[in-house]
């Protein structure tokens, strides 16, 4: 072999020796720049406490079912006077039960005092109010036609026909101690059925 052969194999290895040097060198120590994404994580910006909104409840709206009870207007004239009673349909889940109880109860000290009161006997009882799809029986028990003559008969129905049609769709029937009612009292008021403003007119 020649000699400039000799040297130049020589310089050749040398090169190709550098060369493996340098490419594992920047094998080694890379550049962090080219690495892509964070290498440490983003804290997430806090909220100040004044800042933050607090959803507020939904408030239910209120339901009032109406109660007839009798007063006086400007001429003092006798009339048919509703009250509202507020709703709970906790207590039963029908208005048209709620409100007839209301009625049974009658009015408050507050609305007595501004000259209103019922016809209802305070002995009378609700025995039972049944409500269907398609009508309401309202039994209740004997005292409901006791004392008072033909015109607090008259008054007491027509408190229990307004209240019973303004809280619910359905047909009402009145029932005395589990029957069905067709003459009211020892009047012998007669009265149709279903309940209807004209119930009484015989």
């Amino acid at each position: 072999m020649r000699k400039n052969e000799r040297v130049f194999l020589g310089v050749t290895a040398v090169l190709m020796v550098v060369i493996c040097c340098v490419f594992g060198l920047r094998m080694l120590y890379h550049n962090d720049e080219n690495v892509s994404g964070p290498l440490t994580p983003i804290e997430e910006p806090q909220i100040p406490p004044d800042e933050i909104v607090t959803p507020k409840p939904k408030t239910e709206e209120k339901v009032y079912v109406n109660v007839f009870f009798i007063g006086q207007n400007a001429n003092n004239e006798e009339i048919y006077r509703a009250v509202n009673r507020e709703y709970d349909k906790s207590i039963d889940g029908s208005k048209i039960k709620f409100a007839i109880q209301a009625l049974i109860n009658g009015p408050t000290p507050y609305e007595k005092s501004k000259g209103v009161y019922s016809e209802i006997p305070a002995e009378t009882h609700i025995i039972s109010i049944n409500e269907t799809s398609d009508k309401v029986i309202i039994n209740l028990n004997s005292a409901f036609e006791n004392g008072g003559g033909t015109d607090s008969l008259y008054k007491r129905l027509y408190q229990l026909i307004k209240t019973a049609k303004r809280n619910t769709n359905k047909p009402v029937y009145l029932y005395i101690e589990g029957n069905k009612a067709e003459v009211i009292g020892g009047e012998g008021i007669m009265i149709t059925q279903p309940l209807n403003d004209n119930s009484l007119d015989g």
